[in-house]
């Protein structure tokens, strides 16, 4: 685990995200042990891919967490995209999506509402597959940002997780001229991770650490993960009234089961 702290106080919250490219896959390859033994106050999953009728009880019914889930409404993508969110604190309201059908449909967004800040749990969308998917991801980020905007006007304070499917900067993958023209690393894709921060959200890794090699994502056909040949594309983002609280940041690249690693901060 690669992990950068301000202090070694112990933080009052723990939040993890992690990409589980199929949670029932995942549950195959040792996941609920690892949530039940490293315990984090709350864990968002993406790329659940299933319905909640179609998970074991075991996956919906993990004890000491409330566990909430949604998946694609349109029968095309079911079976694929979906966030899921286990927390051991009861949100005061949880919603699905940001208010947008033709995103909402899929499955990408759960809304939790806490005390202190809405935590958002989003799988945003790959670009890779079409011209017409990279304009969808592009008109989802700027939706996003309408609705993240919206929020920050009413004073909430937020936290921000998921798979972006971006690397940010050059530093964020280790091949980044091969890669220039590649959906997940295009300027335009860039470009809007700069308006995001520009409204005010904080890369919460980078708060603590600023060196290469620090990736979340790793293609497995090619033996990449062995190879640390790389992308950063999950991350956790945090508005400017919560920097005092970030107490830590960290990447468990040590973390098998799924072709990303689980991430995550800490909260004092």
């Amino acid at each position: 685990m690669i992990k950068a702290c301000r202090s070694n106080m112990r933080p009052s919250m723990r939040l993890e995200c992690w990409n589980v490219n199929g949670l029932r896959a995942a549950h195959r390859k040792g996941f609920l042990d690892y949530l039940i033994n490293t315990s984090p106050d709350v864990l968002c999953v993406q790329e659940v891919k299933a319905e909640a009728g179609n998970l074991p009880p075991e996956l919906k019914e993990v004890p000491g967490y409330r566990f909430f889930l949604t998946s694609p409404t349109n029968d095309e993508d079911k079976g694929w995209s979906g966030v899921g969110l286990y927390s051991k604190i009861a949100p005061r309201k949880v919603e699905y999506g940001f208010g947008e059908r033709d995103f909402d449909q899929e499955g990408r967004t759960i809304v939790a509402h806490y005390l202190e800040f809405v935590l958002l749990n989003i799988y945003f969308p790959n670009g890779k597959s079409s011209k017409e998917r990279l304009a969808f991801k592009l008109d989802f980020y700027d939706a996003f940002l309408r609705f993240s905007k919206r929020l920050m006007k009413a004073r909430k304070q937020l936290v921000v997780c998921g798979d972006v499917n971006t690397a940010h900067r050059e530093i964020d993958l280790a091949r980044p001229k091969e890669n220039s023209k590649v959906s997940g690393f295009l300027p335009e894709e860039r470009e809007w991770l700069d308006k995001f921060e520009e409204a005010g959200l904080i890369d919460a890794y980078r708060e603590f650490d600023p060196s290469p090699g620090r990736y979340t994502w790793w293609d497995l056909k090619t033996g990449a993960r062995e190879r640390n040949v790389g992308w950063r594309i999950d991350y956790f983002y945090i508005t400017k009234g919560l920097r005092e609280r970030l107490k830590g940041a960290y990447i468990k690249s040590d973390v098998q089961g799924s072709d990303h690693c689980p991430v995550g901060i800490e909260l004092g």
